[in-house]
């Protein structure tokens, strides 16, 4: 995998549960639950799922007293079948009654989620958010401040609305708007530091859903902090809207160094699979080159060269069977998640793209010899022909991770 071509920004580091998150970590990759939390099983069956396909922080909603008496056991089941990650406790309006009234839940969370603009109106804000912070420290256990431009300190907005019409050339709304999001968080940081919270037990995030606002705060944001940043353009949309919009503004971000964790809200389809925005983030990051998850796969779009489909399906079922196959994978062998696959459908560039690639094979294209060339790392040594040409390209898939990437020490 290349090399980031970018100075990431320097932060304190946090640890939440064993995953480290700050400037000299990785990236970390999180993902929430749309589930009752006071369901379970249904609870414990999606942090499973997202768990497994990649999702290093899970967030929960905590939003009653059934809901927190709820955690801790969720927590338990988890670890029963072998699920470790991180659980984060997502907190509105009564988080502080909730965190008081249930220890336990408390305890078996290894994040807080508070959002400055929902503590508290007037004189309880101070004295709610406090009593968080307060089990917080307590606890050992981090905050995540997190703004969002839905839900902002209504009392600081008014505020900077009043200065900024005071002046005599007045910014524009969106940038009075802008400001508040980040001094809500900084101030809500410096405020917990004042009341005990170690600096190194606090992530910021400033949540809107315009991709332009999105840059400029986080910009402005990572110029005065050292905090560790969390990604996210909230309220993204569904499908390709959500996808495309995510992806430029955390794109851009993370080219500039700016980001310690990273959430891509998607809404999903109904009845749809909740982990795709785990798979999302995972590209994301891979695709830039600062993290690497399981084999890419390189295909080509097809053209009047490749009216058959059958590369097209190629591509498909081998990016299936690396998904499929990567716990294993991963579980037994060092490096494999670094792997490049190329599938190809005619003679214009697939050597070429194949030679670039660990392994690639190059189809026939409509009007060419039915044989299908196959190189691994630049150097081509089979060509397959006939009905079966995916499965003999999935056993050399395997047999190329056998001989070329080490096991695992600690494999049994």
């Amino acid at each position: 995998m290349a090399a980031m071509s970018f100075i990431r920004r320097q932060s304190l580091t946090t640890t939440v549960g064993a995953v480290r998150i700050g400037s000299s970590a990785p990236i970390a990759v999180q993902s929430m639950t749309n589930t009752d939390t006071a369901d379970i099983d249904g609870t414990v069956e999606q942090v499973r799922a997202l768990a497994k396909a990649g999702s290093e922080l899970v967030r929960i909603t905590v939003n009653s007293s059934e809901a927190a008496a709820a955690v801790p056991h969720i927590r338990d089941r988890l670890a029963a079948a072998g699920c470790t990650v991180p659980l984060v406790g997502d907190f509105h309006f009564n988080g502080h009654k909730l965190l008081t009234e249930h220890p336990a839940c408390a305890e078996a969370l290894a994040k807080y989620r508070i959002n400055p603009g929902n503590v508290g109106r007037g004189s309880k804000r101070d004295s709610q958010f406090a009593q968080m912070i307060d089990i917080a420290c307590r606890q050992a256990k981090p905050v995540r401040i997190g703004v969002n431009w839905g839900s902002l300190d209504q009392d600081l907005l008014a505020r900077l609305m009043d200065e900024n019409s005071a002046l005599p050339q007045p910014a524009t709304a969106q940038t009075v708007m802008r400001e508040a999001i980040v001094r809500s968080a900084l101030e809500s940081a410096q405020l917990a530091v004042e009341l005990g919270l170690p600096r190194d037990h606090i992530i910021l995030s400033a949540k809107v859903s315009g991709v332009q606002d999105l840059i400029a705060v986080y910009r402005n944001l990572a110029a005065r902090c050292d905090w560790p940043l969390h990604l996210g353009l909230t309220e993204a949309g569904m499908g390709s809207k959500g996808i495309v919009a995510s992806t430029a503004g955390i794109g851009i971000l993370l080219a500039e160094g700016i980001g310690d964790t990273i959430r891509v809200s998607l809404t999903p389809e109904p009845g749809g699979d909740r982990t795709q925005e785990v798979i999302v983030a995972q590209e994301i990051l891979q695709t830039m080159g600062l993290r690497a998850f399981l084999p890419m796969v390189v295909a080509c779009p097809g053209c009047g060269r490749t009216t058959s489909t059958y590369f097209q399906e190629l591509a498909q079922r081998i990016q299936s069977h690396i998904r499929h196959r990567m716990p294993q994978w991963r579980q037994h062998h060092v490096g494999v998640e670094n792997m490049t696959v190329a599938v190809m459908g005619c003679v214009v560039n697939g050597p070429g793209e194949s030679r670039h690639a660990n392994l690639g094979i190059s189809l026939p294209g409509t009007g060419e010899r039915p044989v299908a060339p196959v190189y691994e790392d630049g150097e081509k040594t089979v060509t397959l022909k006939g009905d079966h040409i995916a499965d003999e390209f999935q056993q050399l898939i395997e047999r190329y991770i056998e001989r070329t990437y080490p096991p695992r020490s600690d494999t049994p």
